[in-house]
């Protein structure tokens, strides 16, 4: 539907545009994030975090699969990397469709399970400090979240 590129030098330009779409999201809107280990998946929702005003420190949910946070909204943040070959359902759609923004890593592990009205995130490598994020939009609605991100002043 609507595609958009970016390219970040640092992970504080990453929070930076993380943080700008925070501000645009509403209840109930999932984020997928994919790219390898270490291109920024996490620091990415530290960004969502801080425009959400959540207080306490993020940190991956490798092990707990799901960290709640609070803030102007619910931030459900899921890591599905230990899903990969799983059957086990762990009540997705209360986060899918629940009351906050879910933010799902690795979501090509859990793909059958995830909300058409999503929107998709590819982190890429480039080098030490650069890397390219493109968001892709499912509806119209996240088409409209990447067309004020595209106009949005990022400090």
């Amino acid at each position: 539907m609507n595609t958009y590129e970016i390219v970040t030098h640092s992970e504080k330009e990453t929070m930076t545009i993380a943080e700008t779409i925070a501000n645009l999201l509403q209840r109930g809107d999932v984020l997928t994030l994919d790219g390898n280990l270490g291109t920024g998946k996490t620091t990415f929702t530290k960004g969502l975090a801080k425009g959400l005003q959540i207080k306490r420190a993020v940190t991956s949910p490798t092990f707990t699969i799901v960290k709640e946070y609070t803030g102007t909204l619910p931030l459900y943040h899921m890591d599905a990397y230990r899903l990969e070959n799983s059957d086990e359902d762990i009540g997705f759609d209360e986060y899918f469709y629940g009351n906050g923004i879910c933010v799902v890593e690795w979501a090509q592990f859990i793909e059958e399970y995830l909300p058409e009205n999503r929107l998709q995130i590819t982190l890429t490598f480039l080098n030490q400090d650069d890397r390219k994020i493109t968001f892709q939009a499912t509806t119209e609605h996240f088409s409209n979240v990447i067309n004020k991100l595209k106009n949005a002043k990022l400090k």
